[in-house]
This record gives structure tokens, C-alpha cells and sequence, in this order.
């Protein structure tokens, strides 16, 4: 039999226990729902996280190409704007064709001690043994020493401070081959410039003188030199070296 309470109704268990179907039904749908909703909700914030992570690897790409293209353009500005290194061929010390050249006969002895030089600036005579090695000078260098580098093949660039500012020093840089050459200050020089070699010389007013690259054409390394395959680095660095 079935349980009834004291109304005479069926019991609450009862009830329970069998259910409306649509109740049932209706709770079924609910649940159902809720999962759906549940999984919406899941697949709306992988979404999201999906979009974030895309817009994060944008945006670092997007950066990433910015300074990648910002250090290619810095490479390319510097093979552009670099001052390209001046190159020559060793001279053959024949500079006749240049105007204004001087030419010299001098002795090639090792001596200790000051010379008196018939030049000014030296170009040969007897110096000092140890040579001084080329580069840039911000200040005087030694008279022995450099004649000794002149004798290697050296070519020595003199500017008088007085009438050369720097930004004729730097034209002259500009315009200087990275070895066997000495770039100086030189006080009491006959010219703003002067530029010499064993047994050469020429006198000019302004470092755009195209004279000056002829020279160094003629001179440079010069095979006539009295000793045109020693070495012009390795001895005396003299005050105020800079390359």
C-alpha cells in the first residue's frame, strides 16, 4: 500500500521519490543550462586569454622590429657618415710633376743627442736610432725621432697652431692613410702646412690643397727612402699620441 500521511495525501517521500515529470523535467533543463552557461563562460575566457596572449605577442613583435630596424639604420648611418679609410699605393718618391716641391740631400746617420736641421721642418739628416711611431699628435713631437719614421717611409703633416684651426686638423685627418704617416703641431713653420718626406717637402696654405694628396702619392712608403721596409710603430709613442 501507499504511505499516506493523516490528510490522506501521499507522503512528502513519497513525493521525492517518484517526482512530477515536469518538475523533473524543468530541473533537468535548469542543470543542463547551467553547465552550457558554465561552458560559454569557459570558452569566453579562453578567448580572452587567447586575444591577450595575441595582442602580447604583437605588441613584442611589433617592438622587436622597431629596435631591430632602429639598429640596422644605426649600421647603415655608420657605413654612410664613417669616413672611409684612405688607401695608397707605396710611392715611388718621384713627386717632380708637383708645384712648389723642394727636394734635399741629407745624411742618414744614428746619433745621440739635438741636431740642427737645414729644414724646417727636418726632412732627413742624421737622427736619433729609435724612430718615433706614426699616428696622430696633439703636441710637438721630437725632431730625431720623427726624422728617424721619415726615414722608414714615413710622410710627416705639420700645421702651424697658430694659423691652422681644428676644423683644417681634422680635414687633414681626413685625408691621411692609417699608417706611415705623422700628423703634428709645429711652431714657427714658414707656412700653415707642411708636409714632408726623406729628401722632400712642399709648403701650402690650407688643408684643402690638392697638392697634398699628390704628395702622399709620390711618398708614402716611398721605395727611395734609405730604409723603406722598417717598421713605423713599436718604438716611441711621444706626448700627446691619440691614434
Amino acid at each position: 500500500m501507499t504511505p499516506t500521511s493523516s490528510s490522506g495525501q501521499p507522503s512528502s517521500s513519497n513525493q521525492r521519490a517518484s517526482g512530477n515529470p515536469a518538475t523533473q523535467a524543468k530541473i533537468a533543463q535548469t542543470a543542463k543550462q547551467q553547465r552550457e552557461a558554465q561552458k560559454q563562460a569557459k570558452l569566453a575566457e579562453y578567448q580572452r586569454q587567447l586575444e591577450k596572449r595575441r595582442r602580447s605577442k604583437l605588441l613584442w613583435w611589433v617592438v622587436g622590429s622597431t629596435a631591430g630596424l632602429a639598429v640596422v639604420a644605426l649600421v647603415v648611418a655608420s657605413i654612410l657618415f664613417t669616413p672611409r679609410p684612405v688607401t695608397l699605393e707605396r710611392g715611388d718618391g718621384d713627386g717632380a710633376g708637383i708645384t712648389g716641391l723642394e727636394t734635399f740631400t741629407n745624411t742618414a746617420t744614428h746619433v745621440e743627442g739635438d741636431v740642427t736641421y737645414p729644414q724646417t721642418p727636418p726632412a732627413g739628416g742624421d737622427h736619433n736610432p729609435v724612430w718615433l711611431n706614426c699616428g696622430v699628435y696633439s703636441e710637438a713631437v721630437p725632431n730625431v725621432n720623427a726624422v728617424h719614421s721619415l726615414e722608414h717611409g714615413a710622410v710627416w703633416i705639420t700645421y702651424d697652431p697658430a694659423r691652422v684651426g681644428e676644423s683644417e686638423v681634422s680635414a687633414l685627418r681626413s685625408q691621411l692613410p692609417s699608417s706611415y704617416v705623422i700628423l703634428s703641431p709645429y711652431d714657427g713653420l714658414p707656412s700653415p702646412i707642411v708636409v714632408s718626406a726623406w729628401n722632400a717637402q712642399i709648403q701650402v696654405d690650407s688643408a684643402d690643397d690638392a697638392r697634398i694628396g699628390e704628395f702622399l702619392s709620390a711618398y708614402w712608403r716611398s721605395t727611395s727612402a734609405p730604409e723603406p721596409n722598417a717598421a713605423c710603430t713599436g718604438a716611441l709613442d711621444a706626448p700627446g699620441k691619440q691614434s
